[in-house]
């Protein structure tokens, strides 16, 4: 009503004052001097259209705004003998207005409209919280086949019989087998478990549902276990198909477990859950495929047959492995010829796929960012320390810390290059990275695997090698802290190897148990699993191991202290040593380090 009076009731308001406007008392001031030659009033708006003497005829006549009682005015305008005139123009208000109405009719219809149907859709979705969020496809295009997925021969040969249950299940219906219920995928993360499930929906071509073990829970009592049941409901129209559940442990975790007791929505959705895999209707045609890496937590109902009735590991793949999950990331980047995938694979031990993929997409950025046509070894290299280090820090300048870093250093490869037993040196550098100031890069002469005691008390010692050149060095008031996490390590190693390992004279003896979570039922106290005495003993043993093993490494760093003082000062200048050059010069510089320890252990070594 307000919009309508400004629009309609005063339309003279609206309207600005130009500079071809006349007032009224100017036009009858103008009227009594004899200027005026024309004036055409207009009985519909009230205002008079003014031609005044002398005023060219391109020129628009002044416009006069009328009051609403005009008596007098016509009278003077004929005494003057004026040339007057009079009109109607069309009155539109009338139409406005009705328009106007109607326009502010339809904004309230249409708010009081889309009130309604917000409304509805919230009912809507109240009454949709049961149904599954499941993704479906008729036919799963994921663009993804097992040639797609490499290192993994084992798991992939194992989901190729689901497969092929699936395309031809009268093969094995024909002498009497029957089709697994449930398939669940078991590994680290990034190993690859979500990979393979997508190419067993590109090889299968059959209906595939996809959902993660979270969407099932929600904060309204009896919604998961109502979506579990409204999944198997779709999955049977379907049959055969195939249900993918990833991180399946977010609704699997044992029941009851715990302070106070479990949630009771997720064992409602777990039990339902169990029911629809193997209950008492059965879900023939159905292949339920799930992915954790916390197989620990799950319930033994969910784990037993008739349910999951494989599980297939998925672990870290080994170096055939790695080098085949190389060569299939390496398909779409630009690589020089002179990079070695089989280099780069043994270099890259205890990697999984995921972790390849970033390896290959971080060389990549780093050959972008240097403006280079084509990956080389040097930003392979360069993301390999990224990866596992962090980013480079800005060396440091020459000074008593850098040295000492130097020493550190040096002595960790040292101690690891001249005690048998260790992995070889790949590369020293005292560049920062991460949280350190230098790094020990080392290089496994083969697979990650069982260690023998030897083994184990050769990295203890290569570990106190840094501690052990600060102190022959710089004297025992100069050691510094850059050793503490070395001596943690050394510290949890030397308790495993007598608590858990057997590995002393208190004999093939599990001291300590494994820590079981308490919200899986674990104990809540810290229970010791033998008594005071044994505690003691144990003790004593952990620093006798610390205490050899530190031994072992001064000698080794004493009778080479010259090597070390020669690869110190080249270290500092070159800031990165790699491991053939750190061999060659303490093969020149010590007076342990024989040809003969350099052929057994080395032999390409004496070739070049």
């Amino acid at each position: 009503m307000i919009l309508q009076t400004l629009l309609l009731a005063t339309p003279v308001l609206a309207q600005q004052k130009s500079k071809n406007d006349l007032s009224y008392s100017q036009f009858l001031q103008e009227l009594e001097n004899d200027r005026v030659s024309k004036v055409e009033l207009d009985e519909t708006t009230n205002r008079a259209s003014v031609t005044l003497k002398g005023q060219s005829q391109e020129e628009e006549p002044k416009d006069v705004v009328l009051f609403e009682q005009n008596q007098d005015l016509i009278p003077k305008i004929r005494a003057k003998q004026v040339d007057f005139s009079i009109k109607t123009s069309i009155d539109r208000s009338t139409t406005v207005g009705v328009l106007l109405n109607l326009l502010i009719f339809f904004v309230l219809i249409s708010g009081l409209i889309a009130i309604v149907r917000r409304s509805a859709n919230a009912s809507g979705q109240a009454l949709n919280f049961g149904r599954s969020k499941a993704k479906f496809q008729m036919e799963a295009k994921t663009g993804i086949q097992f040639d797609d997925v490499a290192g993994i021969e084992e798991a992939k040969e194992e989901l190729q019989e689901v497969v092929t249950f699936l395309k031809e299940p009268e093969k094995f219906t024909a002498i009497g087998a029957k089709i697994p219920r449930g398939v669940l995928l078991v590994g680290p993360p990034g190993t690859g478990k979500t990979l393979l499930a997508k190419a067993i929906a590109g090889e299968a071509g059959v209906p595939f549902f996809s959902i993660s073990g979270s969407e099932f829970v929600e904060m309204f009592v009896g919604v998961g276990a109502s979506r579990v049941r409204d999944l198997f409901k779709k999955a049977k129209e379907n049959a055969p198909c195939i249900i993918f559940i990833d991180e399946i442990d977010a609704v699997g975790r044992q029941r009851g477990a715990g302070i106070g007791g479990g949630n009771d929505e997720r064992e409602q959705t777990l039990n339902q859950l169990l029911t629809e895999m193997d209950g008492f209707e059965g879900n023939s045609g159905i292949i339920v495929i799930a992915a954790t890496n916390r197989p620990d937590v799950l319930d033994k109902a969910l784990l037993r047959p008739g349910r999951f009735d494989r599980q297939v590991m998925v672990d870290y793949p080994d170096l055939q492995g790695r080098l085949g999950i190389l060569e299939v990331h390496a398909r779409g980047k630009k690589i020089a010829p002179e990079v070695s995938l089989e280099v780069i694979s043994r270099r890259t031990p205890g990697f999984s796929g995921a972790d390849l993929a970033n390896l290959l997409n971080e060389a990549a950025i780093l050959t972008a960012r240097r403006h280079k046509a084509a990956i080389t070894m040097l930003e392979v290299n360069d993301a390999v320390d990224r990866i596992v280090a962090g980013m480079e820090g800005i060396p440091l300048v020459d000074s008593k810390a850098k040295r000492l870093i130097a020493y550190h250093e040096v002595g960790h490869a040292i101690v690891a290059t001249m005690i048998p037993g260790h992995y070889p040196v790949e590369k020293v550098t005292i560049i920062p990275r991460g949280r350190a100031g230098g790094l020990t890069w080392y290089t496994p002469d083969e697979e990650i695997g069982l260690e023998s005691k030897s083994q184990i008390l050769a990295r203890i010692s290569t570990l106190l090698g840094g501690r052990a050149a600060e102190e022959i060095v710089f004297g025992m008031d100069e050691i510094t802290d850059g050793a503490a996490h070395d001596i943690k390590v050394l510290t949890d190693r030397a308790r495993e190897m007598i608590t858990k390992f057997g590995m002393s004279d208190l004999g093939a003896l599990a001291l300590e148990g494994q820590d079981q979570p308490v919200f899986l039922g674990g104990d809540s106290g810290n229970k010791n699993e033998y008594s005071e005495q044994v505690a003691s003993q144990i003790d004593i043993r952990i620093r006798n191991i610390a205490l050899d093993c530190y031994d072992k490494a001064k000698t080794i760093i004493s009778e080479n202290r010259l090597a070390v003082d020669r690869i110190v000062d080249l270290l500092i200048e070159k800031e990165t040593i790699d491991g053939k050059e750190f061999r060659k010069l303490l093969a020149e510089f010590s007076p342990t380090y024989g040809k003969e320890q350099i052929k057994d252990k080395f032999p390409s070594l004496l070739k070049k």
